[in-house]
Order: C-alpha cells, then structure tokens, then sequence
C-alpha cells in the first residue's frame, strides 16, 4: 500500500502516527480485508486495537452486511453462549422466548471479538466448530444451525502463556491467529506521543471552548520518556485534566509531572519479577489439593460416626433389658454435634447403676465394674434368652428386639453357635 492510500485509510479512521509498526498494521489489515481469513490482532490494553478490524469490514466484500464489535470479557459467563449462539424458549430461566445470538443475526458479516482471551473453554469448543464448518447449536437446541461469518478477535494477554496454563485451547489459538497483526505500545511509537496529544487537546479546546494547551521542550521529552502503561487511553486522560485543570496553557515538565503518576509501579509495563515466573495453575493445583484432602476427611468422619452409631444401636438394643442401664447414643446428638469439637467420649463400661429397687450399688465391687464390659452383658443376655426360648433363635431375637441377622453375628461373635 502507497502512502496516499496509508494516508486515506487513516484520516477515514481518525488515525494519527507515523510509525513504521503502526503503518505495517493497517497495511496488513488492507492486504487481507478481501479474504475471509480469520485475524488475530495482538497488543496491550488501550492501543487502539478496535479501529483494525473496522478497517478489515469496511473494505471487504461484506462491508454492506452487519458489524458487530463483542467485548468477551464483559458478558458473564452464565450468558455468554447465548448472547453468542442464541437459545431457544424456556432453555433457562428468563427465556420467554429464542434468541439468534450475535452469529445468527451477524450472517454474512463480520464478527469482532475483543478480548477473546476471556472466554470459557466451553464456549471456546463451541467458537472452534463455527470456524472449522460453520455450524452450531442454540442453548437449549438440538438443530444445527448454519452461519456465514468473518471473525477478527483481539487479545491483551500471553496467549502461549495462557495455553501452557490451560486457560486457552492451543488449536482455537491456531485457527483465530491464520493472520497475526501486532499492534505497538504507545512507548514504541515515539513522536506519534506527541502527535497524538495534540489531537486530543484540540478536540477539548472545541467541545469545551477552551484556549488549546501546549507542551514546551522539556515536557516533551518527559512524555517521550514516560512508559505509559495505559497506552492511548491513558494519554488521552492525562490531556483531558490537563485541559481542564491546568490554569496554564504552556504545559512545561514541572507542571506536566503533577498528572503524570509517579510511583514505579504505575511506570512499568508489568510488575517486576523477584524470580521465577507466576503461574496461576500451580495455585489452582493447591486449592484442588486442599479441597481432596478436606473432602476425604469428611468423608472418613462421616464412615466413623457412621459405625460408631451402628455399633452403639446393637449395644443398646442388648442392654435394654438391664435395671438402669443408660444408652450411651443420649451423649451423640447429631443436633449438638460441633464440628469444631471431637466426638464425646463413649464409654466403654456402663455406670454403676443407682440403688432403684433392682440392684443394690454395694453388690457391686469396683473389681466387678471393671469386668463387667458391654461385650459381657451382651453376650450374658444372649445366653439367657437363648435358653428361655430353647435355642429358638427367631423368638430370642424378638425378646432380645433386635433382628434376626443382627442375633446371628452376635451368637457368633461370642462364640455361641452350639447354645441350644
């Protein structure tokens, strides 16, 4: 592309710069804009990157068919593949009704999708099959609908990065990315800095009609110097509260510092690294650790009061016919169970029953406490129930109330199995 043609493309656009990235920018954007090749368009935050693939519709075959410019990152992920897609009626709550989403009614147009880097995988399998065949599925649907659409995406992050991460699908980055175009940070640009600023004094000076600020010398090699992180966005801020602000019209570099922020942090173009590289995955790797290891231990609490009980049931149902005899389940009430507290303590020999007219406390020694266990009671009960019903196990488990499996262990547990 000449630089006649350079220069219509950019007063069409509103474009102002001379720099040679910026310049070999747009003359991708030209070359490929008659294709229908998808374009990835690569570049930090604020550098303009949504004026490209307005360039690449409004010089392609489809520039009389629909346009659409989609902001990935701000549709939430509940919604974003129907906004997308489209959805039939009732596929969710607040469906009252189908939608086309943006590829239905974006046939035969163009598509932009900024900050593609943002999307879920989900939605990321679902982008890839409208590539490759151009066919899809409404939320909720089962047909396959058909679209003829150019999509142009842009991204601010590490793309590689994000693939080795898992954040990004390695060959929807291949498919999106057929025609890079990289677009260069304000710092890069040299005096397209300067340039650019007196562009947006000019248009405050006349929607505000105020006297046009102006930069001297020395303020201007601090804006050449100045990293801006915020690229053209950040500059086009600085010149508005100047513009507004400022009771000086000649900005010098004592005054320009006042609204230039000064910490290291916002000079950088990303935090420095004190070693290594940061990966998000590894965090993630933790909190999934975490969470197995809580879940497991949940689950083992849960097997051991689960058997605890069951054990304290059989006992219980033993002892019942014991004078006095208080079930130990009264100290286990899942309703008053903290779980930031231990279980209580079950024990394992039954308190020394109070005189009540069956037993006496003095006919019972500290020796004979100490032996007289669960085990021993419950195995004495069998017996005696056993015996009173001649060895008919179906009538002692009914006297005894328990079930007929639950006798059965118990007889042989103790060792009962020839009790008659």
């Amino acid at each position: 592309m000449n630089t006649t043609e350079l220069q219509k493309i950019k007063q069409r656009y509103n474009i102002v710069g001379n720099c040679d990235a910026l310049n070999h920018a747009l003359d991708v954007a030209m070359q490929v804009a008659p294709t229908d090749l998808s374009v990835l368009i690569i570049g930090e935050s604020g550098v303009g990157k949504e004026i490209i693939p307005r360039v690449i519709h409004d010089n392609s075959p489809r520039k009389r068919e629909k346009y659409f410019a989609i902001n990935c990152g701000s549709i939430p992920e509940g919604t974003i593949d129907s906004e997308l897609f489209g959805h039939e009626k009732g596929s969710f709550t607040g469906a009252i009704g189908e939608s086309e989403g943006y590829f239905g009614v974006a046939n035969n147009g163009t598509i932009f999708l900024d900050e593609v880097g943002e999307l879920p995988m989900a939605t990321q399998a679902r982008l890839l099959r409208v590539l490759e065949t151009g066919e899809y599925i409404r939320v909720g649907g089962q047909k396959i609908m058909k679209t003829n659409v150019r999509i142009v995406a842009a991204t601010n992050v590490n793309m590689r990065k994000a693939i080795s991460e898992g954040r990004f699908r390695e060959d929807l980055f291949y498919r999106l990315n057929t025609i890079p175009i990289q677009m260069p940070p304000l710092r890069d640009r040299g005096n397209d800095i300067i340039l650019l600023f007196r562009l947006f004094a000019m248009q405050m000076a006349e929607k505000y009609k105020l006297p046009r600020i102006s930069l001297t010398e020395d303020a201007k090699a601090l804006m050449l110097k100045y990293k801006w992180p915020g690229n053209v966005r950040q500059l086009k801020n600085i010149t508005e509260q100047i513009s507004i602000l400022s009771r000086e019209r000649d900005i010098d570099a004592a005054l320009l510092q006042k609204f230039i922020p000064q910490d290291p942090e916002s000079t950088q173009l990303a935090p420095l690294s004190t070693g290594g590289t940061h990966s998000y995955e590894s965090e993630r790797e933790v909190l999934y650790k975490i969470l197995y290891e809580l879940r497991g231990n949940v689950s083992d609490l849960r097997r051991e009061v689960s058997g605890l009980r069951k054990r304290l049931d059989d006992s219980a149902a033993l002892g019942a016919e014991l004078p006095g005899y208080a079930s130990p389940l009264a100290t286990l009430n899942p309703q008053n169970y903290d779980a930031s507290h231990t279980l209580p303590a079950i024990q394992s020999t039954p308190q020394a029953p109070h005189t009540n007219g069956f037993v006496e406390a003095e006919e019972i020694n500290e020796a004979e406490t100490e032996s007289l266990n669960l085990n021993d009671l419950g195995r004495q009960m069998v017996e005696k129930a056993l015996e009173r019903n001649g060895g008919n196990r179906k009538k002692a488990a009914i006297e005894l109330g328990i079930s007929d499996r639950t006798l059965y262990r118990r007889i042989k547990q103790y060792g009962l199995e020839n009790s008659k």
